[in-house]
């Protein structure tokens, strides 16, 4: 059901935890996504970046946490199904730097899956979630190019 790598360290950030998404299938139920960020908000859990996809059998939430190993815990003890998987935290300086990531990937022959922002912005930047076919030559790559990759603990609460 995870990542066979849980809690990984970055290849270039020695001791930095990587971003962890979690993708969680929802029944079709009105009240479900309000019901979960309220689970979420009594155990001090904090949304980071989310995105809801509908789709004709569930709703697909992907979702990045604050406390990746306590949603863990929390989801499989409520039995609510979902995957883990890791993705990079781009920070963006500005409106020019997302041609920017584009490029960097585009010359990298790296094919972006899908992109959604962050809710909390660290910095005060904007920082997109990225899910790319390898994170690890896409982060080479983004900081050869001078972007800036965020951990999990760049986004400590």
């Amino acid at each position: 059901m995870s990542d066979p790598n849980p809690g990984k360290s970055i290849l270039s950030n020695p001791g930095k935890e990587v971003v962890r998404q979690f993708v969680i299938y929802a029944e079709h139920k009105v009240g479900w996504l309000n019901d979960f960020v309220s689970m979420l908000r009594d155990v001090d859990v904090h949304i980071l970046a989310i995105s809801v996809l509908d789709t004709s059998d569930s709703a697909v939430i992907r979702l990045i946490p604050n406390y990746p190993k306590d949603l863990a815990r929390l989801l499989k003890s409520q039995s609510i199904t979902f995957t883990e998987r890791d993705v990079l935290a781009v920070e963006l300086q500005n409106e020019e730097s997302m041609q920017k990531v584009t490029h960097s990937l585009l010359r990298a022959e790296i094919n972006i899956h899908y992109v959604y922002p962050f809710l909390h912005q660290p910095n005060g930047k904007p920082v997109l979630a990225m899910a790319m076919e390898d994170e690890d030559i896409a982060e080479e790559a983004l900081k050869q190019n001078h972007l800036k990759i965020l951990s999990q603990d760049d986004f400590a609460r």
